[in-house]
């Protein structure tokens, strides 16, 4: 299982959540408390909003701990708003265009999970993608044909419907071919204002996922950030960074967040199948 990080809030140097925390997102590549996959080893990447309108992206194959470019960049870059991204691979290769985050106009997804058995439907799962996005696939990962088939179910128009609908269209893609139980996932996607976060799966298990409850939450994880953090900045984390797993707070299971500014609303997840197709770019 990979790992992952979404932050919101006031401009702060990436290198705060990414390298300075204790058990911070690259500790966590090398000696992440999940017992399946204890080192995420197969690349990285980080997505960030800053001047201009589409997200930057800095991808690599490098094992996160190793890569001085990245230590470099997350020194130097400050952002209101980024997802990083440690990889695990299952099926797909390690290659660059298979790290997170994926990124398409204004969108950022990350992922962790599976679709379990993908390999029996995968076929079915990508000709139902919308044909004016199917060229800009770029990976061979089941996470990248999740955010275009979101793309292709109206995410511009209703992010966390689309969501639901395409996980509801790949059950029943899955079931159709002899696999239940097929989707285990968390998710983060972000179109700069808003953060969507999901944690699902088919059995109920799926992996864990916290958020932070306040400024101060983030004052504990870097000291540097006192008097930089604003009131309304919020972390998403698949495994809680700092010394004090207390202060963050578990996202329960079938649970979609939209978080806005100070504003962490929570809802039932409830996929759906969908009636038609949707996007149009």
């Amino acid at each position: 299982m990979c790992r992952w990080l979404a932050y919101t809030g006031s401009s702060i140097p990436l290198e705060a959540l990414l390298f300075n925390a204790r058990h911070s997102l690259i500790d966590q590549s090398m000696s992440s408390q999940a017992p399946a996959s204890p080192t995420n080893g197969d690349g990285f990447g980080i997505g960030w909003y800053g001047r201009l309108e589409a997200p930057g992206l800095f991808r690599s194959v490098r094992p996160a701990w190793n890569d001085f470019n990245l230590r470099e960049l997350a020194a130097h870059v400050e952002a209101p708003l980024f997802l990083a991204h440690v990889r695990a691979a299952s099926l797909a290769t390690v290659q660059e265009t298979n790290c997170h985050p994926f990124r398409f106009g204004h969108w950022l997804f990350v992922h962790n999970g599976e679709i379990a058995q993908v390999e029996l439907f995968r076929r079915e799962l990508t000709l139902a993608i919308a044909p004016e996005l199917f060229n800009f696939i770029q990976g061979t990962t089941d996470s990248e044909l999740m955010f275009y088939l979101c793309l292709t179910f109206g995410l511009d128009k209703a992010p966390l419907g689309a969501i639901e609908r395409m996980v509801g269209f790949v059950e029943q893609v899955g079931r159709d071919h002899g696999v239940t139980n097929c989707m285990s996932m968390t998710l983060g996607i972000t179109n700069r204002q808003h953060i969507y976060v999901v944690r699902y799966a088919s059995d109920g298990d799926a992996p864990t996922l916290f958020h932070s409850r306040d400024k101060e939450d983030l004052h504990r994880l870097d000291p540097n950030l006192h008097g930089r953090v604003s009131l309304e900045a919020r972390v998403i984390v698949s495994e809680p960074v700092g010394d004090r797993v207390r202060d963050w707070v578990s996202i329960p299971q079938g649970t979609a967040l939209s978080v806005h500014r100070a504003e962490v609303k929570q809802t039932p997840f409830r996929p759906s199948l969908p009636t038609q197709r949707i996007s149009k770019h």
